[in-house]
């Protein structure tokens, strides 16, 4: 889930209050009182175009981890778990709902605020600051991973061990040259519409991968025997129905990453023609739904190709196997576009939560405004260039700021704000989301720090 806030900082609210000094006026005109909605019903954005948003909201980084997900826990094991977090997802986005409707509020935070003061605001700003952290620095780790072999690509001859084939140096030079000076205009609202294509990126990602699906054997062209090809075949080239190994622990993390998209579903709410808590939670559900076939049809058809050896980075297989094929190269080119255009992005709801916690009420300072994005810019390059996995990414994102925003918020800001009694069908379904959010981020943490010091 690359873009899950870039909605909430990009959508533009029509209000009769004037942005001129605020330091969050700077970054966007975010959020506006709740009961402009009501006076939204002739005008607004369409139910079809509403989808897509939510689903740019929601596809991301995560579509590169989840074939290693299924390797990791069977094709049944897989299809079992995903179904389950995308009707989590959804029934969560219900509960953010009902919550908008009886608060009148229109952004996560506020929803904070509501639930539990300012502690609950702060609480939320710091842990979708952390959220996009691990977002940007999956991204550049894309680049660190994918653009030396974009280069390697346009050259003729044996370069290896050139500089410019050395992921971590040409890292730091997009870093420099690229996504710092974009994140530091005070406004790059036509990335926000050039980060869309990323989304079409990854539906052609998604066909290159079925279609690739024949063009390389099984068992995999390695340096080995005949007679080792023979008797490897009917083990190397069987899909694992389920699949239970130290492994599995990174499974549940990537899902929930790759499905976080609720910092959107307000704004996207306040934006919708015709708004109503139903017509918003059919969005929800298309939306998921969409999103779910792009993830199951991406992820089957990776494992299947690579099976028990497919890479955490699904690209990266195919940058051994296929390293000058033509539809891998565009995939690979469209991925590095989308990801130099949505980090830059990504550093707007990054540096308004550190602006909300470190500098609330203070006037803009263009001079804070750069300092606090070097800092940001120079923490997402050391995540990318020192960690040594991506699934590293998923699994510690995906059980912490993940798991919170998905279901332990939801769950408890309910279960604190929600009118029912106790024993309502929603308060229970809240406290429910509640528990299972915090086994699932507790357990999942703990088995990955285990199996951490298990590989040491």
């Amino acid at each position: 889930m690359w873009k899950y806030s870039l909605f909430a900082s990009m959508i533009h609210f029509s209000s009769p209050m004037t942005c001129k000094d605020s330091s969050a006026c700077q970054v966007a005109c975010y959020f506006t009182p709740f009961n402009v909605l009501q006076r939204r019903t002739s005008s607004g954005t369409s139910f079809g175009l509403s989808v897509f948003n939510l689903m740019n909201a929601i596809m991301g980084s995560g579509i590169l981890g989840l074939s290693y997900a299924m390797a990791s826990t069977g094709v049944i094991g897989f299809s079992i778990l995903l179904l389950a977090v995308a009707l989590l997802a959804a029934f969560s986005i219900h509960l953010l709902l009902r919550m908008c409707i009886q608060t009148a509020v229109s952004s996560y935070e506020d929803l904070g605020l509501s639930a539990f003061g300012s502690p609950g605001k702060v609480l939320v700003a710091c842990t979708i600051l952390i959220q996009n952290l691990g977002a940007m620095s999956s991204y550049l780790f894309i680049i660190k991973s994918e653009l030396p072999a974009a280069v390697a690509g346009f050259l003729s001859g044996d370069h290896g061990g050139s500089w410019y084939l050395d992921g971590r140096i040409l890292l730091v030079i997009t870093s420099v040259c690229v996504v710092l000076p974009l994140a530091l205009l005070p406004k790059i609202g036509f990335l926000g519409y050039t980060s869309s294509l990323s989304f079409f990126f990854l539906l052609y990602f998604a066909a290159v991968i079925v279609i690739k699906k024949w063009s390389i054997p099984c068992p995999l062209p390695l340096n080995r025997t005949v007679e080792y090809f023979q008797e490897s075949n009917s083990s190397e080239c069987k899909a694992k129905l389920f699949e239970l190994s130290k492994e599995s622990a990174f499974a549940l993390p990537t899902m929930a990453f790759s499905f976080l998209c609720h910092t959107s579903v307000l704004p996207i709410y306040c934006e919708l023609k015709s708004p109503s808590k139903s017509r918003m939670q059919n969005v929800a559900n298309l939306g998921i739904a969409l999103s779910f076939i792009i993830y199951f049809i991406s992820a089957l058809f990776g494992y299947l190709t690579f099976f028990d050896k497919v890479d955490s980075e699904l690209l990266q297989g195919y940058s051994r196997y296929l390293p000058n094929d033509t539809l891998i190269g565009t995939v690979r080119l469209f991925i590095l576009l989308s990801v130099l255009l949505t980090v830059p992005l990504i550093h707007f709801p990054a540096r308004k939560a550190v602006m909300m916690m470190f500098f609330s009420g203070r006037p803009f300072s263009y001079v804070r405004h750069a300092l606090v994005t070097l800092a940001l810019n120079v923490t997402i390059v050391l995540l990318a260039i020192y960690v040594p996995d991506i699934r590293n990414v998923f699994g510690v994102v995906g059980s912490t700021t993940s798991t919170c925003l998905l279901f332990i918020f939801p769950g408890l800001f309910y279960a604190k704000i929600g009118r029912e009694a106790w024993s309502s069908p929603q308060k229970l379904g809240a406290c429910g989301l509640l528990l299972l959010g915090v086994c699932i981020g507790g357990c999942s943490l703990t088995l990955i720090t285990v199996n951490w010091a298990y590989n040491e």
